[in-house]
This record gives C-alpha cells, structure tokens and sequence, in this order.
C-alpha cells in the first residue's frame, strides 16, 4: 500500500467507525486529522536533516544569485565565469604583490617593554633564545641590543618610548652606509613583535650580523661637528 492510501485509510478510520465509512466528512475535522496522522514519525523518518535542508537552500540561492547574475553579464553564463576569474586573478595579484598585512596600531609601541638592560644583556638573551631555536624572540633581543648599544656610544639618546622605526631611522642618519639594513632589522621586529609572523634563522643571523658590524662602524660627522671641530684646531 501507498504512503497516500496508508494515509487515507487511516484518516477514515479515526473520523468513521463500524463497518462502513461515513457518507459525508465535515472538512475541518478530515483536515484535523490528516494532520495529526502526517505528523506521526513514521512518514519523516527519511526526511533530510536540518543542516541538508540549509545546505539545498544555500545552494538554492546560490544558484539563483548566479542565475540572475549571467542574465545581465555580457555573455551571459560564460561572460559571468569569465568575470569571476579575472576578479580572483587580480586579488591574487594584489596578494602576491603586497602579502600579508604585517603592522596594526600597535606597531606604535616602545621597543623596550621591561626593566632598563644592557645591550650585552640583550645580546645574552638573544642568544640564549636562539640555542633553542626560538627565532622570534632572538630577533626581538637582539634589536633591542643594537638599539642599546648605539644609545650606550652616545649614537642615540636614551629616550624611553622609542620605536624600532624612530630608531633605525635616527641610527641610519648617523650611520648612512648601514640604513638599510637598520630599516630592514626594524621591519623584523615589528614583524614578529605586532604582525603575528615567525622569525626564522635566517632572520635572526642577518640582525646579528648587523649588530656585530654596528660595534665596528663610525658614524658620519655631521656639518656642524666638523665646524666646531675646526675652530677648535684653529683655536689650539
């Protein structure tokens, strides 16, 4: 027997009795009924469940959305395919070129976050992390330990709240020929520091070696140095 005619035959023997059905069925009660005996679990047992139905009207939509979409993308279906895939060529384009966002605000912060150190202190650290391959914070000390080291020199003045930014671009000033890589070692901090990415060795040995270079290098004497300078020869 059907579905439709279990159905049927069940609804006619709750509204009827006896041996033979009744002649006429008042509607609201043959509704009623009808009701109560589709409601049964028996006639749902194969019914999708409630994350298939969400996913068939998901996919609904979608379908209607792409529907819509190629009716007015110039042509039609294979006009809007193509229209996709040059959209996700050109953010794959703009990702490659720019990669992942490194710096929020709280790049801003100070590079010492902590009691005053030296920068062999810094340097010690430094390398106690990274005996143990924690790169990241080996890159983080050993920036710290360049900065202290040129405040210590007197090639920076100690000014608490000092970003690693403000600092190499103040040491680059004093030392030109070692600019670069200063900005790049600051942009490793900052990286590791507030853009959530690992150090890897590499990184670490590149700021380490700009921190033993740093201890060998002059700084450029500026205009009026040289002036006074000057006029104190002269002078003697």
């Amino acid at each position: 027997m059907s579905l439709t005619g279990g159905v049927l035959t069940s609804v006619l023997s709750t509204l009827g009795s006896g041996d033979e059905p009744p002649v006429t069925t008042p509607r609201d009660p043959a509704r009623e009924a009808a009701r109560r005996e589709l409601s049964k679990r028996m006639y749902h047992e194969n019914d999708p469940s409630v994350l298939q139905r969400a996913l068939d009207a998901f996919w609904d939509w979608v379908d209607k959305l792409l529907g819509s979409a190629s009716t007015v993308a110039p042509g039609g279906t294979l006009g809007l395919v193509v229209i996709v895939v040059a959209v996700l060529a050109v953010l794959g384009a703009l990702w490659w070129r720019l990669g992942t966002p490194r710096r929020g605000p709280a790049s801003a912060a100070a590079l010492f976050d902590d009691r005053p150190r030296s920068a062999a202190e810094h340097r010690a650290a430094a390398e106690a992390h990274a005996a143990q391959g924690h790169w990241s914070q080996a890159v983080q000390e050993r920036m710290r330990a360049i900065v202290r080291s040129l405040e210590e020199r007197a090639l920076l003045d100690d000014r608490p709240g000092r970003t690693a930014d403000e600092a190499a671009a103040e040491a680059g000033r004093a030392l030109p020929s070692h600019a670069d890589r200063l900005r790049a070692a600051a942009r490793d901090f900052d990286d590791v520091t507030y853009g959530g990415r690992r150090a890897s060795e590499q990184s670490y040995h590149r700021v380490a070696e700009l921190d033993r270079d740093l201890e060998r290098a002059r700084p450029r004497l500026t205009a009026a140095a040289t002036a006074h300078d000057t006029r104190r020869g002269a002078a003697e």
